[in-house]
């Protein structure tokens, strides 16, 4: 049996963080959706992710996007975010908007181009130390379309190359966070496909170099909580881009496609002990949300991992282990699925209650009055969205 007051102390402790651009304007390929009251700078942005803190009391970081939250004087951004109770968390690289990289960034045949790309993950890495910043968040949307189009060999040299600098810039107490996806928006080869080839590479850069899981970028039917589990234990799991998909990478709120994958996968990080923050995961949210509320559905997002992270700490261990250990398929399989059908919103309204918080966050949100104070206040100038 679970101890409660030790699952209540974990959920008071965990920390997710919260992705700037996920409060700015998004969309699909068709159309981008303007919302009322999105921010119109990096502020602002930081200002939206302070709410989302004080209602839910688990989302004290944000990270920021460059260009897209470029600014003159990155030390006063962290002094501004401070002074909201929040800080700002990973540096993630743009290598995928520039004209320049329609042929690939780091891995491109053009050396020039190739300069340029590991320039800007250098820039990052400055601006980590401005901000304070351990996390170097690394996504490269180099890949190929034809066969031929390059040499495949050569593309992961390269690779390996800007992987190395960037690397070498780091600081002790910084890291490299590798994301992979499958694929877009190249069709017939992405460079880093898969959480393997972004094992390869951060073992051959070193322990200052760890994978990054989104939960979207797998094929359909991926065993993600396998994925987990595996570089759990070589320890080379760095982070997390929680979103949900229905057919690919579809960056919808975390937990509303699959809220059990999201369960199995939470459970995997409880049972290597891993939730805690100093073990050193960082658990970040990258979704776009085009149609609904910003704000709002970010806290439910948060709510959602927060939901399968209560049922993942409810796991009888011990009763499972002994049942797996007697080869009791159908009792290790209850009892997970008892955990897993336990109503723990209340627990959640109560771990909320002795942080000083409404224990429902999304009521709380909408009685603030903040979205109608946002409106209000945030007309005229470009408001902050894809490319801006």
């Amino acid at each position: 049996m679970a101890d409660l007051n030790a699952v209540k102390q974990a959920l008071r402790e965990q920390q997710i963080e919260t992705p700037s651009w996920a409060f700015g304007n998004s969309g699909t390929r068709f159309k981008v959706f303007a919302q009322a009251g999105v921010p119109r700078t990096p502020e602002e942005k930081i200002a939206d992710a302070a709410t989302v803190h004080r209602f839910t009391g688990v989302a004290p970081s944000v990270a920021l996007h460059i260009p897209w939250d470029k600014v003159a004087d990155y030390s006063a951004l962290s002094g501004f975010a401070a002074d909201l109770g929040v800080r700002l968390g990973a540096i993630n690289t743009n290598v995928f908007q520039d004209d320049d990289y329609k042929l690939g960034s780091v891995t491109n045949p053009d050396p020039a181009v190739r300069r340029k790309a590991t320039d800007h993950l250098l820039e990052a890495v400055d601006i980590m130390d401005q901000t304070g910043s351990r996390d170097l968040k690394l996504w490269f949307s180099d890949g190929l379309n034809y066969p031929g189009q390059d040499d495949l060999r050569s593309r992961q040299d390269r690779l390996a190359l800007a992987l190395r600098e960037a690397y070498d810039r780091l600081s002790d107490d910084q890291r490299i966070l590798l994301e992979y996806k499958l694929f877009e928006p190249a069709f017939y080869a992405t460079d880093v496909p898969d959480w393997g080839t972004s094992y390869a590479h951060c073992i051959e850069l070193g322990p200052k170099a760890t994978v990054c899981i989104d939960t979207g970028h797998h094929a359909p039917g991926t065993n993600i909580e396998f994925i987990v589990s595996f570089l759990l234990r070589q320890g080379k799991l760095g982070a997390f881009d929680f979103n949900s998909r229905f057919y690919a990478d579809d960056d919808l709120m975390a937990g509303a496609a699959d809220p059990f994958q999201l369960f199995r996968i939470m459970y995997e990080i409880v049972r290597a002990d891993a939730l805690n923050p100093a073990y050193g995961i960082n658990f970040m949210l990258d979704q776009c949300h085009n149609i609904e509320a910003k704000i709002p559905a970010i806290i439910r997002s948060v709510m959602n991992i927060q939901e399968a992270t209560a049922k993942a700490l409810l796991v009888d261990r011990d009763a499972l282990f002994k049942a797996q250990a007697e080869g009791d398929v159908l009792e290790s399989n209850a009892i997970l699925m008892d955990a897993y059908n336990t109503d723990v919103r209340p627990l959640l309204g109560e771990v909320r209650e002795e942080l000083g918080l409404d224990p429902n966050p999304v009521a709380a949100y909408k009685r603030s009055g903040y979205q109608e104070k946002i409106v209000a206040d945030r007309v005229g100038g470009e408001q902050a969205g894809w490319g801006a």
